[in-house]
């Protein structure tokens, strides 16, 4: 299933992986701020959350690199890129 699809049936948790300076900066409606760095510290929290989950970051590099960690860990995720792409699939709802 594609990202616009995933969140036009509001399906899964956005997941914005930027720094939290970054993310009070601008950020999408109901997503959450897991920095990069503190994944692999919060895996108890990250297995709470509803699947599949859609990685944000400011271009799509982070989310990737999350993407990575988090499917090594057995975790249902995407890399949906910058945030602003993942904000603009919302919008549309």
């Amino acid at each position: 299933m594609d990202i616009k699809t995933l969140i036009a049936e509001k399906k899964g948790t956005i997941v914005d992986v930027r720094t939290p300076g970054e993310f009070m900066g601008g950020h999408v409606v109901g997503s959450i701020n897991i920095p990069l760095q503190e994944l692999e510290s919060r895996l108890d929290e990250i297995h709470s959350l509803q699947t599949p989950l859609i990685l944000c970051c400011a271009s799509g590099g982070r989310s990737g690199m999350a993407q990575h960690i988090l499917k090594n860990q057995g975790i249902d995720c995407v890399n949906g890129g910058g945030w602003m792409e993942v904000n603009s699939y919302c919008s549309h709802n």
